[in-house]
């Protein structure tokens, strides 16, 4: 492509913002990293438990299904001390 533009037109020049650009980009892509790092804990926060409740429901009904779980209705599963 560069090849091309430089037949084209005859000149070859290359686009630069100089060191103050070059410093802006990386504050800005490293905002934007730590900002996504962020993000992601942050679900992983929050939707762990969305997961792991039901999933120990579902455990616990197919327990009481197969009857290796003592259902908390009956006075021998409760400690009254």
């Amino acid at each position: 492509m560069i090849v091309l533009i430089y037949l084209f037109t005859g000149e070859f020049r290359l686009e630069t913002h100089g060191p103050l650009g070059t410093l802006w980009v990386s504050f800005g892509l490293i905002a934007f990293y730590l900002a996504l790092i962020w993000l992601n804990s942050l679900l992983g926060l929050f939707l762990t438990p969305l997961f792991i409740v039901p999933g120990t429901w579902l455990l616990d009904w197919r327990k009481r299904r197969k009857g290796e779980l003592l259902d908390a209705d009956r006075p021998e599963s409760s400690y009254q001390g």
